[in-house]
């Protein structure tokens, strides 16, 4: 396997979720809310977050990927939103895993604002600050990192370490020597 520093502890997480789901709840009150997660790195995150919102909750995913196989750097994007539910007149929370250069959540948000909803914000876990290359910030984010590959608590290398519960950074030289 691969040589991991951690970056963010398992407590970390889970304290940084409670606020970020207090925060939510100051946003949008009693009000319904439809919950969609950007497939697959967003799962953990909106699970956790999901049982911390007491307003009225619609939940669904929609996939947007422009990783693919080995690759450390985003490719070609490609949306899906067939398991989107109707949004249409809803306020809707688009969870994502990273904003790293901004152009996947950029690209999911105009795509979503085409099926007609009452609001969009965006929650990202983590945010690679020196990476952006577009003008949109999400309204909420739980942690700034420097500019490493990381994984875990959803985010994956390779698809394996989705399943650890704290976030990790690879070694440069590990991701060379395996791509």
């Amino acid at each position: 396997m691969f040589s991991l520093h951690t970056l963010i502890e398992t407590k970390e997480l889970a304290t940084r979720v409670t606020h970020l789901a207090t925060e939510l709840a100051d946003t949008y009150g009693d009000r319904p809310l439809t919950v969609l997660g950007v497939m697959t790195g967003s799962l953990v995150l909106m699970a956790d977050l999901i049982r911390q919102l007491e307003m009225p909750l619609r939940v669904g995913v929609m996939q947007a990927r422009s990783y693919r196989g080995k690759a450390t750097s985003a490719g070609e994007l490609a949306l899906n939103l067939d398991m989107m539910p109707q949004i249409a007149g809803q306020d809707v929370l688009v969870v994502d895993d990273i904003f790293d250069t901004g152009h996947t959540l950029k690209n999911v948000l105009e795509s979503i604002q085409e099926h007609g909803p009452t609001s969009v914000r965006s929650l990202v876990l983590l945010s690679k600050s020196e990476r952006h290359e577009v003008a949109i910030r999400p309204d909420f984010v739980g942690f700034r990192i420097p500019n490493e590959f990381v994984v875990g608590y959803g985010l994956d290398y390779q698809d394996l370490y989705r399943n650890l519960p704290f976030v990790a950074a690879l070694e440069d030289h590990e991701i060379a020597s395996h791509a």
